[in-house]
């Protein structure tokens, strides 16, 4: 068997070379709390073997932000220093790619009166729009992996001492990412284009609705009328495929900001902004939540859906098979990178532009008209199930079975 140091070498070139797609003469951006920090120095090592002019790393620490949102005067929390926020945009205007990597704690703010939170969360989000307008647009490349810290596989394996439960944390990630298969690249090539052809079958349909049926779940989606379903891979505004998520396993497309209807339940619990959200159902009303109740976190679920008018209505659906490899790992990760591509899901919040056709191009005005959702926020939450039913419905009311028992029909 291979060693550590080799698998996870292979990580941070999967990551560079097929994730992010780094080109020559790129300035590569790295988002990533400090634990992370021998990974980081692997992935600017390989980005800069793939050619980058430059790695700028944005250095984070989670203890530090806890002692601030519990801490500083309040005031404060409703700023966001905007150096950050428009050197990011900069480099964005100049082509740069940007990597983030997540490394969730679920419990670090569960102290934190939720509503600092929020402040904070508004703040940050609001100052950091134009930057994030890149990002959703797919006008550069982007991606997103994740790494095992201390407090993140204690929460996945509590049971174990640290270094038993970080080793396994990683044994998961190597085989949920295909770096430990012979040639993950040609491994991901393989992906890829499996997740395509679902992309290419769902797009032939031009499904006016999808209609998913499960225990606390009857929920109508009305689609974009110029909805397209994506895959995997995406390409940015200078011709760059790029893996924006490593793992990935769904297929996703825009609903209709107003078409949403019926109740929907969690599958699995959501880690937002340092807090769990747990056990929670919504009921849609012509697009809006107008009801939402959750057994853990009811004031953090209510204070992301009072974020601003958008957080109420959704962004993106995506199809994920209940056999996925991560759902058949039998584990939660609570790490939405992970957990939703165990599971079909929704997002509360922001839509994507390349969701619908001609989206990236289209004014604001042109993306309302066509059914886009904007916020400040985008979350996605887990619906899918082993009893997860879903049927795609037609323009003029026929259905045909897209779930069966969780699965592709």
């Amino acid at each position: 068997m291979e060693s550590f140091d080799y698998y996870l070498d292979q990580y941070a070139e999967l990551a560079i070379r097929v994730g992010l797609n780094v080109q020559k003469d790129q300035t590569v951006v790295i988002t990533t709390p400090i634990a992370c920090a021998d990974f980081v120095r692997k992935l600017a090592k390989k980005a800069y073997e793939a050619g980058a002019k430059d790695v700028v790393v944005d250095w984070d620490d989670d203890e530090v932000k806890a002692l601030r949102l519990k801490h500083a005067p309040e005031d404060t929390l409703k700023t966001y220093p905007m150096w950050r926020a428009t050197g990011l945009e900069e480099m964005a205007r100049d082509g740069a790619a940007f990597l983030s990597v997540y490394a969730p704690n679920s419990e670090l703010l569960k102290d934190v009166a939720p509503d600092r939170v929020a402040m904070s969360s508004k703040a940050a989000a609001t100052a950091r729009e134009g930057y994030l307008q890149y990002v959703r647009g797919n006008k550069v490349n982007w991606l997103l992996v994740s790494y095992p810290t201390a407090e993140w596989s204690a929460k996945v394996f509590p049971g174990l001492d640290e270094s038993e439960r970080i080793t396994k944390l990683w044994e998961q990630i190597f085989t949920l990412t295909r770096v430990d298969q012979a040639d993950p690249v040609a491994a991901w090539k393989t992906h890829i284009d499996t997740l395509t052809a679902k992309q290419q079958s769902l797009n032939s349909h031009k499904f006016k609705q999808l209609h998913f049926q499960a225990p606390g779940t009857d929920l109508y989606i009305e689609l974009a009328p110029k909805h397209q379903w994506v895959a995997a891979g995406s390409e940015s505004e200078k011709g760059i495929f790029f893996v924006p998520n490593i793992p990935t396993e769904e297929v996703f497309t825009m609903p209709a900001r107003n078409g949403t209807n019926g109740t929907v339940r969690s599958t699995l619990p959501l880690s937002y902004q340092g807090s769990l959200i747990d056990g929670f159902s919504l009921t849609f009303k012509d697009g809006r939540v107008v009801e939402a109740t959750a057994e853990i976190g009811q004031e953090v679920l209510d204070n992301m859906l009072n974020m601003d008018e958008g957080a109420r209505y959704l962004g993106e659906v995506a199809l994920v098979p209940y056999d996925s490899p991560i759902s058949q790992s039998g584990i939660i990760y609570y790490n939405t990178l992970f957990d939703e591509n165990a599971s079909c899901h929704v997002a509360l919040g922001n839509a994507y532009p390349f969701t619908i056709e001609g989206g990236t191009t289209m004014t604001p005005e042109e993306l309302a008209e066509n059914g886009y959702n904007k916020s400040l926020i985008h979350v996605d939450f887990m619906i899918g199930s082993p009893d997860m039913e879903i049927d795609g419905i037609m323009a003029d009311g026929t259905r045909l079975p897209v779930f069966r028992k969780g699965n592709w029909a």
